[in-house]
């Protein structure tokens, strides 16, 4: 990421996986770097994404436009509060997001 940038970004990205929430922090970092690793960045594993999540954090990662109303009740009914659900969302778009943007900046420079 471009200098100028990086700092604030990397605070955006702290803020967001440590904030208290109705989530779990380790949970949150978990999924973002799922999110991140399905987005193209070779991430260490920051503990296992629960299995009742692991579809619908693949789904935001990859192809965010297909998740459907049918996907966030059944996280309700896993027991996820609607702020848990939108901080997960959070996180796996974040994740998968920057990653992309690593890349695309990557590939500017001429990077593989």
């Amino acid at each position: 990421m471009a200098n100028q940038y990086r700092a604030s970004t990397q605070r955006m990205i702290d803020t967001v996986l440590t904030t208290p929430g109705d989530s779990d922090p380790a949970v949150r970092r978990a999924v973002e770097a799922r999110a991140a690793e399905l987005g193209g960045r070779s991430v260490e594993k920051a503990g296992e994404v629960p299995e009742e999540l692991r579809k619908y954090v693949d789904k935001v990662a990859l192809h965010a436009y297909k998740v459907t109303d049918e996907d966030i009740e059944a996280l309700r009914k896993a027991g996820y509060s609607e702020d848990a659900i939108f901080e997960i969302t959070l996180n796996a778009a974040l994740g998968s997001g920057i990653a992309r943007l690593e890349r695309g900046l990557a590939a500017l420079r001429g990077e593989q």
